[in-house]
């Protein structure tokens, strides 16, 4: 079976944001062939299929390919992350078998507020928020207590994130905010800032979900503050880096554990998730507040969902195999 490993090539200058953002999205043709081979050793026929600056040309690429199904490890296009959604929407008009979430689902995990405007809707805990928008006079909510942590509103792989987002203090708040505004041109979200443990719970399934081993991120010290920046996530040669690890399975009591699988199976129920994704969450005084639901994670060999899957017993090219099945079974006979 002929597939179809899509992902996005990088540009040589970042749309917005910093030169040091490129580092994540660099790292995308890696994942792709990282899965390419996976498939290979199961018998696929698998190609990569770079998504550049011309929309056409990678349609082009697609259809003189033919595949049976698309590995869609997009999560933007040419630099822009809130294009991500977009990218879903091709394979749908071109009626290819996708792996991964729905246009819908993508735009509204990639859309933090959204995110959190539903999560609150269905009564699942997540942090107290507001938004500050360019150009309007920036009020902080009564009910928000120092300290905050300020976020783009739509972005992800920790972009924008550095121990500066933390704040403490109305200037540190409105600094932050304002770099937001500038270097990422658009809203920044301001967040109660949840001092508790960071967990990550990866999600498989389609129809039927179910929640791998949770992981936890462990925060040694030295660090200024205990988040999961992006030189923590990306920049192998930082102290961030050095000092953020993960441990799979996290050590949790029976009820913690019940109730962080609960609120990830809910919160990717809740936002139509599908075949694989990974839910953020800060856990304290035994409540899971949901920082994020990531519908598109990184799914690297190394990578969180991947580690969760091997401590499940899952080998990596088993996991890329089974989110291929996902997309297969549910092509449409007329496609077949």
């Amino acid at each position: 079976m002929r597939v179809a490993v899509c992902f996005n090539r990088a540009p040589s200058r970042p749309a917005k944001g910093c030169d040091a953002d490129l580092i994540s999205e660099q790292g995308a043709e890696k994942e792709a062939a990282e899965v390419a081979r996976a498939l290979k050793s199961r018998g696929y026929d698998a190609h990569l299929v770079a998504l550049g600056p011309d929309p056409a040309s990678f349609v082009d690429a697609l259809r003189r390919l033919s595949p049976a199904v698309a590995f869609n490890l997009c999560e933007g296009f040419w630099g822009e992350s809130r294009q991500e959604m977009h990218v879903a929407s091709l394979f749908e008009l071109l009626r290819l078998p996708y792996t991964g979430s729905t246009p819908l689902s993508l735009g509204l995990t990639q859309d933090k507020v959204r995110t959190k405007d539903l999560l609150l809707r269905y009564h699942l805990p997540t942090p107290g928020y507001t938004v500050a928008r360019p150009g309007q006079h920036l009020l902080r909510s009564h009910d928000m207590a120092f300290p905050l942590i300020v976020k783009p509103r739509a972005e992800d792989a920790s972009l924008g994130i550095t121990s500066d987002s933390v704040v403490s203090t109305d200037r540190a708040l409105r600094e932050r905010v304002r770099f937001i505004h500038e270097t990422y041109r658009q809203e920044a979200l301001i967040e109660e800032f949840i001092d508790g443990r960071e967990l990550n719970a990866a999600v498989l399934g389609d129809r039927r979900l179910e929640v791998l081993p949770i992981s936890e991120i462990v925060f040694e010290e030295g660090l200024p503050h205990p988040i999961v920046s992006y030189d923590g996530k990306w920049l192998e040669s930082s102290m961030e880096f050095a000092r953020t690890r993960p441990v799979c399975p996290a050590p949790l009591r029976t009820r913690e554990e019940m109730l962080v699988r609960d609120v990830a199976l809910r919160a990717c129920k809740i936002l139509e998730c599908r075949d694989y994704a990974r839910v953020d969450i800060r856990l304290r005084d035994g409540i899971p507040y949901i920082l994020e639901v990531n519908a598109n994670p990184d799914i690297c060999s190394d990578a969180g969902l991947a580690r969760a899957a091997k401590t499940a017993e899952i080998p990596y090219p088993a996991l890329i195999e089974r989110i291929v099945q996902m997309a297969i079974q549910r092509k449409e006979p007329s496609h077949a």
